[in-house]
């Protein structure tokens, strides 16, 4: 796994909270940071580390390019919040205007980037243009072909995963919040058909307002309550190098590669479109919830039956608020990276750009993304339970979006004007009749 800077954990747990905030990974610390920010009386509860899952092992891409429409507003909140987090917690998460580009070599290509532009971006007047071969060559240079151009935003980003959600962990304790690690949350308690607690290994909390942001363990914790959550898991490869002088600071996709400069120095590369998809009991409970999905994205996941079929199928389903939960039997979800996916990527990044021959992997790891049917996170209250909230299903996007969401959250919450229009990303859509869709992306 990835090395993380451990956050600091609290010892005590409070009798009462205003809010309790299950899972420390970017969208729970980010919410619980509004809050605390907000005088609210809240507590952050991770099972494991802060940070330690899905939360600093994505790519630190924080961007607007190739979007599902749906997430344009709340990226763009993000971003502005992303742009003034250093000096808002007063630590560095590494966070830089580096721009992105999506390189093309083929006109097909160069014309789907401008479509998506043209159907999603336009609207939104962002900071995105295409860019000629020329350009390209010059933005991004020593390329070992000539590109036909690229779709750029000189205002995309990154920000180091590893240091990022922990430094706001910090900020939320600086602001009074308590956090507490390896605390897992078995359940919740109900009075008057609303939450009342929730319950923890060490003991129960009293409060009126939980939010889950479980990433991965969302749709499990949510069995447990007789809540449904369409949610599958879908694992991604990534490694890094070690230092090296390439020239290049802006991040990139293209051929089979993804790439972007790190603080120390070095890279963090991955596939630019292949995972992995672990066939296990769920997925064949919401098969047909994601078949419109895998249609259209079929090429891009790789389905493998394997031991994480058993695995899975030996957590607990259902327990009681006294017995060890399975969040407690997996501290920390850490997943194999498939190293052939990692190959694929690495020759196909020497091949396009010579300057990176020379590289040496220091590191190599695998994530748990949490899916939803139409790739859309869940913002909202959940209507079955007064009281709870969900924050979860962000399908890869979630580091990028992760300030925006955690605002948002806060907003919903508090009862606030929302930043964005939260409709979209209602827990509702999927038990209303609206049969929400994926959207093409890039």
């Amino acid at each position: 796994m990835p090395v993380i800077d451990i956050a600091v954990s609290d010892s005590r747990l409070p009798d009462r909270t205003g809010v309790a905030v299950i899972g420390g990974g970017v969208i729970g610390t980010a919410t619980a940071l509004e809050l605390a920010e907000r005088g609210i009386d809240v507590v952050l509860l991770e099972k494991g580390e802060i940070a330690a899952e899905q939360s600093s092992r994505n790519w630190g891409w924080c961007r607007q390019m190739g979007r599902d429409p749906r997430e344009i507003p709340l990226i763009l909140e993000s971003l502005d919040l992303w742009r003034r987090m250093d000096a808002r917690i007063g630590a560095a998460t590494g966070f830089a205007e580096c721009g992105i580009l999506y390189l093309a070599e083929t006109d097909a290509e160069l014309e789907a980037k401008q479509a998506w532009y043209e159907r999603h971006g336009r609207a939104y007047q962002l900071d995105i243009r295409v860019i000629s071969g020329a350009e390209t060559e010059r933005l991004q240079p020593g390329a070992s072909r000539a590109w036909k151009g690229a779709l750029y935003s000189p205002t995309d980003g990154r920000a180091e995963p590893f240091k990022a959600v922990p430094a706001m962990a910090a900020a939320v304790r600086a602001r009074g919040g308590k956090v507490f690690t390896n605390c897992a949350v078995r359940g919740l308690e109900t009075s008057g058909g609303r939450v009342s607690a929730v319950v923890t290994e060490r003991g129960s909390i009293a409060c009126d307002t939980v939010v889950l942001a479980g990433g991965a363990w969302s749709r499990r914790f949510c069995h447990n309550l007789g809540i449904p959550l369409p949610q599958l898991s879908v694992f991604n490869s990534v490694m890094r190098t070690e230092p090296i002088d390439t020239g290049l600071t802006r991040s990139c996709s293209g051929g089979k590669f993804a790439f972007r400069k790190r603080t120390d120095g070095g890279f963090t590369i991955a596939h630019r479109h292949l995972s992995v998809a672990d066939i296990m009991p769920d997925s064949f409970r919401l098969f047909f919830d994601f078949l419109p999905l895998l249609k259209m994205d079929f090429g891009g996941v790789r389905l493998r039956l394997g031991k994480r079929f058993i695995e899975e199928a030996r957590l607990k389903r259902r327990w009681a608020l006294d017995e060890v939960s399975p969040f407690e039997q997996v501290r920390i979800l850490d997943p194999e990276p498939v190293q052939s996916i990692l190959n694929e990527a690495g020759d196909s990044l020497k091949a396009y750009f010579p300057a990176f021959r020379g590289m040496k992997i220091a590191e190599r790891w695998a994530g748990c993304i949490d899916a939803t049917p139409d790739t859309v996170p869940i913002m909202s209250a959940c209507d079955r339970l007064p009281g709870f909230y969900l924050a979860t299903g962000f399908s890869g996007h979630g580091f990028g979006l992760g300030p925006g969401a955690g605002k948002l959250m806060a907003q919903l919450v508090t009862g606030e004007d929302a930043c964005v229009d939260p409709a979209p990303f209602r827990y509702s859509r999927f038990f209303d009749g609206s049969k929400p869709r994926p959207v093409t992306g890039l």
